[in-house]
């Protein structure tokens, strides 16, 4: 009996000693046994890890820049393979490196009458013009019809002209095209001069002037008979500045009095 009792205690002694060590245990943060047997760290061998090696500092790569495409030279070789008016017009469509395709309505190739004694080269087409889908749309086209019908002339007819843009698309917020869409767009113009053969240009504006001629002011450069692409040639105002600017249509009026009397000549 009295042994029974002793080894009782003992045995409660043991169950509660070992309850607060597992307590302990689990409070430290021990949520499950790894091993069948507790591990004696101290009896580890000291292993440190081996220290990380920073990799050496080295610049990025440099990017590989992009190669430079020659839109004037692509424009060049593509106006020159179009041998006629529809191969230009279409290969002016396909023209994919002028950002003015996207921005415009229409394409606007020419007006008027091809195979006319007298080609008439205008600005780019403006708001109206792209609108309409046609050159010297809205007010300035009413001057324009009105201006060259006082010298026998018309877009149709037994004395027709024939038109073409210096761009065929109209610039965002109706601006001027700048020098690097001139450049770009130059000899699909020449070569347009060149299969339309006019026997005298009109050159209407400063567009014009700048992109054939290389020049511009057109207070100084209107009524002066100049030799483009080998064609006689005649700076004159155009009807959108002259609609703004009324004492200028007198200088107009001369100019349009050249030109009948050089046809005459024609």
């Amino acid at each position: 009996m009295q042994g029974a009792l002793t080894w009782g205690m003992e045995s409660a002694v043991d169950y509660w000693t070992s309850k607060a060590l597992l307590d302990w245990q689990v409070e430290m943060g021990a949520d499950e046994a790894m091993c069948d047997e507790p591990i004696d760290r101290y009896a580890l061998e000291d292993k440190k890890p081996a220290p990380k090696v920073k990799p050496a500092d080295t610049a990025p790569p440099e990017p590989t820049p992009e190669p430079q495409v020659d839109t004037a030279a692509i424009a060049q070789s593509t106006a020159q393979a179009a041998q006629d008016l529809d191969g230009l017009r279409a290969a002016m469509l396909a023209f994919e490196h002028c950002d003015l395709k996207a921005a415009a309505r229409n394409f606007i190739f020419s007006d008027g009458t091809a195979g006319s004694d007298v080609m008439i080269i205008t600005d780019a087409p403006d708001r109206d013009d792209d609108r309409a889908g046609q050159l010297m749309a809205g007010r300035a086209g009413v001057l324009f019809d009105k201006m060259f019908a006082a010298i026998g002339l018309a877009r149709t007819g037994d004395n027709a002209v024939y038109m073409a843009p210096v761009i065929p698309w109209n610039p965002p917020q109706n601006r001027d095209p700048n020098a690097t869409e001139l450049a770009m767009m130059v000899p699909f113009l020449k070569r347009h001069i060149e299969l339309a053969a006019p026997k005298v240009l009109v050159l209407m504006g400063n567009g014009p002037c700048h992109a054939l001629m290389g020049r511009s002011g057109m207070t100084r450069l209107r009524g002066k008979w100049a030799d483009v692409e080998n064609v006689p040639a005649l700076p004159v105002f155009a009807p959108s500045y002259l609609l703004t600017n009324g004492p200028s249509k007198r200088d107009a009026w001369a100019d349009l009095l050249a030109l009948k009397s050089r046809m005459k000549d024609h």
